[in-house]
């Protein structure tokens, strides 16, 4: 029982991610994707580090920033460069490929044997993904497809290596630490982009508003948890309901229809998660001879 209850909380996550990409182009058109993911970041892990009230030591600082690096500072880059130069569902499919990296990243990093059910959870997902969005009236970019993959492979790295960096402090204040580090990574940007320039509306603060305590400290809280508690190979796929969701807006505030693919798309990405948390038993007889050698 609590496996799917931290399975379904987790699974919060993506799917608010998945909301990032029409907020985005709707309430912040025009704006740098390096200053997005600043602004997204570095406020909300800043005040999550006066709530805590605590920093790293020793080479847990070196660990943090690479780790902030990888799930924030250049996922999140990507992730808005992407939704600038693609549509929502297009810029979600392609980072839709994290699953696959991880199930190979986690047997090179953790020594995870690639579970078979995994691998074919993590393919069927995908091609579920491309049915689901990529239609004959999808329109590419090839910096944005690029944007996209990239953020993908930092994503995928990111949650391989917080299963192996088990932090020695609570969640909230793991989360913290890294969300200060993206963001201070990604200062450089205030050097480039011509600020004078930069306008915000009302909305447009509401729309950083939700995408920093809520798309990010709230759902990286979540996400972080489940990765902690749970296999990165049963957590990876449920990014697949990122692309299901941004499609799914589309649907509710854009008018879309779906078409029999999309809809076959919907069952196969369905499938390929429910296949990723089945779980194999052993035999009563093998896990008893295994018990018992342990305590040998």
């Amino acid at each position: 029982m609590r496996h799917w209850t931290d399975l379904l909380l987790t699974a919060l996550a993506p799917m608010i991610w998945g909301s990032t990409y029409i907020v985005t182009t709707t309430f912040l058109p025009g704006l740098d994707p390096m200053l997005v993911a600043l602004l997204r970041a570095l406020p909300a892990g800043l005040l999550m580090l006066l709530f805590v009230r605590r920093l790293p030591t020793g080479l847990w600082w070196l660990r943090i920033f690479v780790l902030g690096a990888l799930n924030f500072s250049i996922f999140w880059w990507m992730l808005f460069l992407a939704a600038y130069r693609l549509p929502g569902g297009v810029a979600a499919t392609v980072g839709a490929v994290q699953p696959l990296i991880v199930v190979f990243l986690a047997r090179l990093a953790l020594g995870s044997p690639i579970r078979s059910v995994s691998l074919i959870a993590a393919v069927m997902g995908l091609v579920g993904v491309g049915l689901l969005i990529l239609t004959p009236d999808a329109a590419l970019d090839t910096v944005g497809i690029a944007a996209g993959l990239t953020g993908a492979v930092s994503m995928a790295a990111g949650t391989v290596l917080t299963r192996r960096w088990r932090p020695p402090v609570p969640l909230l204040t793991f989360t913290a630490w890294q969300l200060t580090a993206g963001g201070i990574l990604l200062l450089p940007v205030l050097f480039i982009v011509d600020l004078a320039h930069v306008e915000f509306t009302l909305a447009g603060l509401g729309a950083i508003l939700y995408l920093g305590p809520i798309g990010a400290v709230v759902t990286y809280w979540v996400w972080f948890r489940g990765i902690a508690r749970l296999d990165p190979n049963l957590v990876s796929p449920l990014g697949f309901l990122s692309p299901t969701v941004a499609v799914l807006l589309g649907w509710l505030l854009a008018g879309e229809h779906f078409s029999g693919a999309q809809i076959l798309g919907f069952g196969l990405i369905a499938v390929s998660i429910l296949m990723a948390q089945w779980r194999r038993k052993e035999p009563v007889i093998a896990s008893t001879l295994k018990a018992a050698t342990a305590h040998r």
